[in-house]
């Protein structure tokens, strides 16, 4: 080696001493750090930077330690355009983690799509997202609503009212409530799909009262909707009405409303604190050493840790971090043994089959387990999307379609 140096002279030794020293895999990320949509942004983002940080403590990306290109969004969706752009065109990352609300991953997909660069979607969703550059790891509705759907009509009754946001994760879930009503002998009775701005919900609870519905499933999203389960307490409707959810508990609902609005509330998400596990036991013990106990961990945050793992797997089983090895290694099969269970990524779909679990919310902001899905595999999307055979689909599949 000194040799080597010798022959290329002192300057250029130098410098590739500095560059080998340097060496480094850069990833993206993009989250809601501020604004309206921070109460899951933030813990997303603490989820990447933790995971990171254990994936450098196990040596890194082949050999190379990984470091994050961050961004916070700001709950605005132009922001998310706007860094999706910058990453690829000036920060040479590897892998993009990114997004929160499915407009947000609409709307930086394509962009990804276009770099060839693996882009994690790390939410619960509505479902049908199919692209060779994309991959999920939050829970699809096909692995959450059917299974609700079931024990809403089992335990509360037939006749169903939906509230929801109106944006694609709001109305598209409202077309999965139909189809799976109709498969459990109920009907939907009323519905009402609501901008993020709305926080005055009488309208929608007069209707509600009208209908007389068994359940309520209600879909909020952000800090102003979660005022629709204390105003839906407040009236009085939960000692006669059921209230069921897909994202309750997915940011900090559970923590902001009261125990007479929270409690007894069910909710269907792919992680739980309460999930009893090895891996839970040790993912929580490094999440409260670096972030303390004031806020229970979401769902979205255990997506996020996931995602980093499987990728940095893929990466090291492609001996390589570039965007078309590491999608093969992906579309291996990999499976990962996390928090809220073992998890598998399907080749063909690129989502997750994993653990649902029914949780009902108790009177101390938090959560009880009541049933496990276990291994609930995305067969919506195992249906429609196939990769392996169709490399060059790139759609949102709808149940409007189904």
């Amino acid at each position: 080696m000194k040799n080597f140096f010798r022959t290329l002279g002192l300057t250029t030794a130098v410098a590739l001493t500095a560059t080998v020293a340097q060496a480094e895999t850069k990833v993206g990320a993009i989250f809601d750090l501020t604004g309206g949509l921070n109460i899951y942004g933030i813990q997303q983002n603490n989820a990447l930077n933790l995971a990171i940080e254990a994936v450098n403590a196990a040596g890194g990306v082949n050999g190379e330690p990984v470091t994050v290109v961050g961004y916070d969004a700001q709950s605005e969706l132009a922001k998310y355009t706007q860094f999706a752009q910058t990453s690829v065109l000036r920060d040479g990352i590897s892998a993009m983690f990114a997004g929160l609300t499915s407009s947000s991953r609409e709307a930086i997909r394509p962009i990804f799509r276009k770099a060839k660069i693996p882009y994690f979607y790390s939410s619960l969703y509505e479902g049908g997202a199919c692209d060779k550059q994309t991959f999920v790891t939050g829970s699809s509705a096909s692995q959450q609503l059917n299974v609700l759907i079931k024990w809403a009509v089992e335990n509360y009754g037939k006749k169903i009212y939906i509230m929801a946001p109106d944006y694609n994760f709001g109305t598209i879930s409202g077309h999965w409530i139909h189809e799976f009503a109709k498969q459990n002998g109920a009907e939907v009775v009323g519905e009402d799909y609501l901008a993020l701005s709305v926080t005055d919900y009488a309208p929608t609870i007069q209707k509600i009262q009208a209908e007389k519905p068994d359940v309520v499933i209600a879909l909020p999203v952000g800090a102003n909707q979660t005022g629709f389960l204390e105003q839906f307490a407040a009236a009085g409707l939960k000692d006669t009405i059921g209230m069921v959810s897909t994202n309750y508990g997915s940011g900090n609902q559970q923590v902001v409303v009261s125990p007479q609005a929270g409690e007894g509330l069910i909710s269907a998400m792919g992680y739980f604190p309460s999930v009893e596990s090895e891996a839970n036991t040790k993912f929580k013990s490094a999440w409260e050493a670096r972030y303390g106990t004031d806020t229970p961990i979401v769902a979205g945050a255990v997506d996020v840790w996931n995602a980093v793992h499987i990728w940095a797997a893929a990466a090291n089983k492609a001996g390589s971090s570039e965007p078309d090895e590491v999608i093969a290694a992906l579309e291996s099969g990999l499976t990962f043994d996390a928090p809220n269970g073992k998890v598998t990524l399907e080749p063909g779909s690129h989502h997750l089959r994993q653990d649902i679990y029914i949780a009902k919310g108790d009177n101390n902001h938090g959560f009880e387990i009541v049933q496990t899905f276990a291994g609930s595999a995305p067969t919506y999307e195992n249906e429609k999307c196939n990769l392996i055979d169709n490399p060059d689909l790139a759609e949102h599949f709808s149940p409007e379609e189904h």
